[in-house]
């Protein structure tokens, strides 16, 4: 009756998992309970953005455009430009570009848009860093591939090493997945490990499916992008510089607007066409009130630089409580804090029965590799409160463990 890919190979999802783990055990009920096991940021939306929403009542009996409207396409182009460094004029609002659902949408569709019924005369391959976010693997799997996961350890700076993959998996391989800043170590890719991912890719005809749904969240530098990374080894004179990459952004993390469920995929036409094709048939349209507001989020830039301010400040907190403890370290993006507690379920179960503090054990963002989760011995802590609660959550973590 069922799909045995979803009941057989996606087991339960993490705060599925979380809440199962944590079910048996009361809390202490003098304690208000903090939540930073959920990346949902906890800053307000602009305001300007929820009125346009507002003042576009009488939109909601329209169906919104499969393609998205032409405004929002080109306010996209426009910010990557902007963004990236790149050409005024490379990006074409009409091919380069696509709205979504969220980035969630788009790091989902790619592995069945880019994955065909064989390669290299077997199975394809979807490859993933481990630990992920849990969409690569949904999308992989459901894709009919074969998931690969890569394991992301810190003697590797945190992120996957594609390169030690051997010729015979590389032909078979259809989609290659990269998180940069990565969830939930917070690491960046350089545009050197960008160029020499991408160029494996091309080499054996697979896509790189490159997340950067926290690139406005940084703590240093901001981190490159993998679209300047591919002019840097453009060899087709500007005809066609994206080939075999996808690139994917939201306005969840950049502008505190997680509920608005607003993102785009940008990048190879082809692709973008063939995803364009996919949502059409079955995505779910973005309705026109949102685009709207979303393409005023994404030409204002006043909020993020406040957005990042809010991440630093609680960033400098948790240097102040953690900075000798748990292998702390200050992330190069994103607003977890990835941290070394020596049993990940233990120290959530901990915190929930004795400090009322909900956090994801690092185990459930990852998958066993040669029998070993790599991530058993940590926990994901989200900064995404104010300052205030924040302070108040790690000193709870910290008296506690």
């Amino acid at each position: 009756m069922f799909n045995p890919r979803l009941t057989e190979t996606l087991t339960d999802f993490p705060f599925a998992r979380l809440n199962t783990l944590l079910s048996p055990i009361a809390p202490p009920a003098h304690l208000s309970m903090i939540n930073m096991s959920v990346g949902e940021p906890q800053g307000a939306m602009p305001a300007f953005a929820r009125q346009i929403v507002v003042d576009e009542v009488d939109g909601w009996n329209r169906y919104p455009p499969n393609q998205g409207l032409p405004d929002l396409n080109l306010a996209i182009c426009e910010w990557l430009t902007r963004r990236y460094r790149l050409p005024k004029g490379l990006l074409d609002p009409n091919v380069h570009v696509h709205p979504t659902a969220g980035s969630k949408e788009g790091v989902y569709i790619i592995s069945t848009v880019a994955t065909p019924q064989a390669k290299g005369g077997a199975r394809p391959i979807v490859a993933l860093p481990n630990p992920f976010y849990q969409a690569y693997l949904g999308g992989a799997v459901l894709s009919g591939a074969e998931p690969l996961l890569v394991d992301a350890p810190a003697s590797n700076g945190f992120l996957p090493d594609y390169e030690s993959l051997d010729e015979a998996t590389w032909k078979r391989m259809s989609v290659v997945y990269l998180c940069s800043p990565a969830n939930p170590q917070g690491a960046v890719a350089g545009k050197d490990y960008l160029k020499k991912l991408l160029r494996l890719c091309r080499r054996h005809d697979a896509v790189l499916a490159a997340d950067e749904c926290y690139a406005e969240i940084y703590t240093g530098d901001a981190p490159p992008g993998a679209l300047e990374a591919a002019l840097e080894i453009d060899e087709t004179g500007g005809k066609d510089p994206f080939r075999n990459l996808t690139v994917f952004h939201s306005l969840s993390k950049r502008s505190n607007a997680a509920g608005m469920r607003s993102g785009f995929v940008a990048g190879d036409p082809k692709l973008v066409a063939m995803i364009l094709r996919w949502r059409t048939y079955g995505g779910p349209q973005i309705p026109i009130a949102i685009q709207k507001a979303s393409a005023a989020l994404w030409r204002e830039e006043t909020h993020p630089v406040q957005t990042r301010e809010w991440y630093r400040k609680n960033f400098r907190v948790a240097e102040q409580i953690l900075h000798n403890r748990f292998g702390y370290y200050t992330p190069g993006g994103g607003f977890f804090l990835w941290l070394d507690v020596g049993d990940g379920e233990e120290a959530t179960r901990k915190l929930w029965g004795e400090a009322h503090v909900k956090v994801l054990p690092g185990a459930y963002a990852c998958r066993e590799t040669n029998g070993i989760n790599t991530a058993h011995r940590y926990i994901r802590v989200a900064l995404v409160h104010d300052e205030k609660t924040t302070r108040e959550g790690l000193q709870r973590l910290a008296s506690v463990l």
